[in-house]
């Protein structure tokens, strides 16, 4: 959001009741689910983390002597489903609807993949989607940013949930039927500053010195985080002559709310499609008309559901105007909704794993107390140590005790059993963590008692149905994510401008640029993002990885029952470093791909200089052969001495020599084998621009 743009001046009225309207809208929003939300949430991050203890329960089992374990089982287990979402990457695709074609369509795609790249989209996505898991909640924002380039690109960044209050009155997923959505944070002085300018900064500064705030929960001083609960208008009837001595603000909190409004607006209609398109805000009457009439449109005026964005920090307005974007910039993620309620997976097993951790903890004392249970000893009866030395001493291994004569020996009380049945508590916690995540030990790549591959595969799938209901939710994230994309692209790339463009299938291959919204010298536009209108279309592809394994194993199994797959293609699935060079190689030695005479030329004195190299380290091998026997000859007695240094060494330079010899015929043959494919190739050409000639001198006979 550009802030720095001249906004209309509000009038002192105005300003106090959007900023008051603001405040109460946050509080409802607030004290509707959300400050339970944050406790929950913080609680679910703890757990998944591994401080799941309470700690005044350590503090006191700390005092009594007794352990309190944390056998953290949520960690592997959320770890898991992240681990599947990794290997489900989004294969996004536009498709044309109405009047939109699909050139323009592929263009969206390349454009869309440069997008991801720019914005590590994979990275965010797997952010998100753990935030929803752990912490219920999960927030992309998505908006143009204008600090890299001139033009505009489009940002994807994630949100903290804790900051982000979702309408209490959302019934649906989507986010385009809720009716507002806050977005919260505390801003020092400096900051708001840097951000919104001088003057709201200072009116926050006079208004928090003297009191005149809303309340503890719009401004914070110093001593509020060292347990002082007074707030600015308690303090405000403070016999203090100078406020700013005792009391130093901290942070103000930031409220910035995006909600729908009724708005007139302005949009041209193509008269044969029936296609909108809202006119942009800052065009004249004039302007406007003059593109209606080139065009062939006509225009529309209506009362549309339009964004309003208004920043507040405590009673002063910070920004509120119409928002840039057709839609709220947050796209959430949840991984379970119901009624409005979303929750993730972390939240129902803190139970079962506050179970665990417990009952571990038990048994630890349990056997701790065991090692030495006590002993019955009479009164006077050891001999050279005390009743305090046994107590001190007795569960020592190999310990000798000696009592008087005449005495009863020294008897080991019998220890405290672990009470039965206590293992199988803990053993119906960790199964109940399973059972309630759907995450078998099979999933964990644990041990598990299926024998077959085929078992333990099933055993996999139905545990992927348990968490499918998360993962077809980030589809739909998905599907919002794509198409807010597309309106920012279609909305701000109207003006030409050059993208660089990855090959998916070989990203070390150079970029490709792509000229969009190009007029060319007749007044046609080239690659015209802003038209027509497409669809987003989500499916999902495994990792890189996985995709081309998948692909080369499929392809050798057609090659094996007949079906002639190409070599190159073989290639273009394998994981070579350079395998697009490699198969580029194979179609010119195939003579799919003719070689250029530059490129002949290169490749004949490379191959040239590979041989000359291999003849030469051959040559210095054998030199190095013969000088070690004839050293031995000539010291026949200290060669008899050290006779097997000299002989395993000769073994292994007539080894290394012969794997040389071999790699020498083989470039040899190679060579050959392209020359002849080459002076084949230029017989060709030759014959067929020979038969070009005279078909051509024949029909001009």
């Amino acid at each position: 959001m550009d802030y720095s743009k001249k906004k209309k001046k509000l009038s002192t009225e105005e300003e106090h009741y959007i900023a008051t309207n603001q405040f109460e809208r946050y509080e409802r929003a607030r004290d509707n689910g959300h400050l339970e939300y944050i406790e929950t949430a913080k609680k679910c991050d703890a757990f998944y983390r591994g401080n799941q203890w309470d700690p005044a329960d350590v503090a006191s089992l700390d005092d009594e002597g007794r352990p309190a374990l944390t056998i953290n089982t949520i960690l592997p287990t959320v770890n898991t489903v992240l681990g599947e979402q990794s290997t489900r990457r989004a294969d996004v695709n536009f498709k044309p609807i109405g009047n939109g074609t699909q050139d323009i369509a592929n263009v969206l795609n390349k454009l869309y993949l440069q997008i991801s790249a720019n914005n590590n989209l994979d990275w965010l996505e797997g952010t998100v989607f753990a935030d929803g898991l752990i912490q219920d909640r999960g927030y992309f924002d998505v908006r143009i940013d204008f600090t890299d380039h001139i033009q505009g690109e489009v940002r994807i960044s994630t949100k903290d949930p804790l900051d982000i209050l979702i309408d209490p009155d959302a019934k649906e997923y989507d986010p385009k039927t809720w009716n507002e959505i806050f977005e919260t944070k505390w801003m020092s002085l400096d900051q708001i500053e840097e951000q919104y300018g001088q003057k709201p900064a200072d009116r926050l500064r006079v208004a928090a010195e003297y009191g005149n705030t809303m309340g503890q929960d719009s401004v914070e001083y110093e001593e509020t985080r060292y347990g002082d609960t007074y707030s600015g208008v308690e303090y405000n009837q403070s016999s203090t002559t100078n406020p700013e001595e005792n009391r130093q603000l901290r942070a103000v909190r930031v409220i910035e709310r995006q909600y729908y409004q009724l708005k007139e607006c302005v949009y041209y209609v193509d008269r044969v499609t029936g296609d909108m398109r809202q006119v942009p805000t800052n065009w004249g009457k004039r302007k406007r008309d003059k593109f209606a009439d080139d065009y062939g449109l006509d225009v529309l005026t209506r009362q549309d559901r339009k964004v309003r964005w208004t920043v507040t920090a405590d009673k002063v307005v910070l920004h509120d105007d119409w928002s840039p974007y057709e839609c709220f910039t947050i796209v959430p993620y949840f991984p379970y909704w119901r009624r409005g309620r979303p929750f993730g997976m972390v939240r129902n097993l803190i139970s079962p794993q506050e179970q665990l951790n417990k009952i571990s903890s038990q048994e630890l004392h349990i056997v701790n107390t065991t090692a030495n249970s006590g002993w019955i000893v009479e009164n006077g009866s050891l001999n050279g140590m005390t009743a305090d030395d046994l107590e001190e001493h007795g569960a020592e291994t190999g310990l000798v005790l000696e009592y008087n004569r005449g005495s009863s020996p020294p008897a080991k009380i019998p220890p405290n059993q672990i009470p039965t049945g206590l293992d199988r508590i803990s053993q119906k916690a960790a199964a109940n963590i399973k059972q309630i995540s759907g995450i078998s030990d099979a999933m964990l790549g644990t041990d598990s008692p299926e024998v077959s591959g085929v078992a333990i595969q099933a055993k996999q799938n139905r545990g992927a149905l348990m968490i499918q209901v998360p993962l077809d939710n980030l589809q739909k994230t998905r599907q919002y994510l794509a198409e807010h994309i597309l309106r920012l692209v279609q909305a701000y790339y109207t003006e030409e401008r050059l993208i660089q463009i990855t090959d998916e299938a070989d990203p070390m291959k150079p970029e490709v640029p792509l000229r969009v919204n190009a007029v060319t010298p007749e007044g046609d536009v080239i690659n015209d993002l802003t038209l027509g209108e497409y669809k987003v279309v989500i499916g999902t592809m495994p990792t890189r990885d996985n995709y081309d394994e998948v692909q080369f194993a499929e392809a050798i199994q057609l090659r094996q029952v007949g079906v002639p797959i190409p070599d190159d293609l073989i290639v273009d699935y394998s994981h070579l470093a350079k395998k697009g060079e490699v198969a580029k190689r194979i179609r010119i030695m195939q003579g799919m791909e003719p070689m250029s005479e530059e490129q002949a030329q290169i490749q004949a004195f490379q191959a040239e200089a590979e041989i000359k190299k291999i003849q030469l380290e051959i040559a210095k091998m054998e030199a190095e052969v013969q000088n070690l026997q004839s050293l031995s000859q000539l010291n026949m007695a200290k060669a008899q001495e050290t006779a097997a240094d000299p002989q395993i060494k000769v073994a292994e330079i007539q080894s290394k020599m012969q794997m040389k010899q071999q790699e020498l015929a083989l470039r040899q043959e190679l060579s050959a084998m392209t020359n002849r494919m080459r002076q084949g190739q230029s017989e060709t050409q030759a014959a067929t621009k020979l038969a070009a000639e005279a078909m051509k001198n024949s029909g001009g006979k």
